[in-house]
């Protein structure tokens, strides 16, 4: 996931339907990137129509998915990090952060979008602690048992796993999601970390402008994008030990610096959190 492979599409991978929106694309024209077609940045005008400030719904996962991986580096013993819905390559991935701070730390990025996965044909190439695999994220017990899964990391010792950005696109029952967690977490080791953030609505005056944006994406090619609660969300993590300050606003958790703007209406819109598994 460098920097030289952001190319604008010249051609159109195997396996990639131009004329159908994918989360992965979305994603990356929501991030300026250059790896989508213009399905995928109609969502995006769609949205914007919804909240001019739309594009600050990826911004802030990134800056969270950022600063997790900076923490659980810095901060914990962890060295094996499994990111589901990994996405397309853009400034700062989770091995980039990690490995930077530790450099054996092992890094699987999990995802099924086929641009994506040419992506990945390119980082394994990388570095030797740095694979992809291509599974459904939301089937726990294929990522969990998938060959390279399970030959690279050790499950007796803690895992890190990441849902960034990821479960607000599983449209099933409303306690699904929670059983997927649910699933993921008990395949892990005690002193495993938890990392997820998650459209949200903030039942307050910002409510209308989330509602908005859910009906948005909802309504586009791409089809999915939930805005639950704050309890829905902490329900995600079940009953794991969470790392002050729980589950908050993206921009509110442990910001870089002071924040001096007043916060726009979609950044009170996505949260994020982190467990510790005891």
């Amino acid at each position: 996931m460098t920097e030289t492979a952001r190319t604008y599409p010249t051609a159109v991978p195997v396996g990639v339907d131009p004329t159908r929106a994918s989360i992965a694309r979305v994603y990356d024209a929501f991030l300026n990137g250059k790896d989508n077609y213009e399905i995928d940045r109609e969502v995006l005008r769609g949205v914007q129509k919804a909240a001019p400030e739309a594009q600050e719904l990826a911004t802030e996962n990134r800056g969270f998915l950022i600063r997790a991986c900076r923490f659980l580096a810095l901060q914990t013993e962890v060295t094996q990090y499994l990111d589901l819905g990994s996405g397309l390559p853009t400034a700062e991935n989770t091995h980039q952060v990690v490995q930077r701070i530790k450099p054996e730390a092992k890094v699987i990025y999990v995802d099924n979008d086929p641009v994506v996965l040419a992506h990945g044909r390119a980082l394994l190439e990388e570095n030797e602690q740095t694979h992809f695999v291509a599974e459904d994220i939301f089937q726990p017990e294929k990522v969990l048992e998938n060959q390279l899964v399970r030959e690279t990391f050790d499950f007796s010792e803690p895992i890190a796993l990441l849902q960034v950005g990821t479960l607000h696109h599983f449209e099933g029952t409303p306690g699904e999601p929670a059983d997927i967690m649910r699933r993921y977490i008990e395949a892990l080791a005690p002193g495993s970390y938890v990392v997820v953030s998650h459209f949200l609505d903030p039942e307050n005056e910002h409510s209308v402008v989330a509602r908005r944006m859910e009906e948005a994406f909802r309504h586009s090619m791409m089809g999915s994008g939930t805005f639950r609660t704050h309890p829905e969300i902490e329900e995600l993590f079940g009953d794991l030990e969470m790392v002050p300050p729980g589950v908050a606003k993206c921009v509110d958790w442990w910001p870089d610096g002071p924040q001096i703007k007043p916060l726009n209406q979609v950044q009170h819109c996505i949260a994020g959190g982190i467990g510790r598994k005891r």
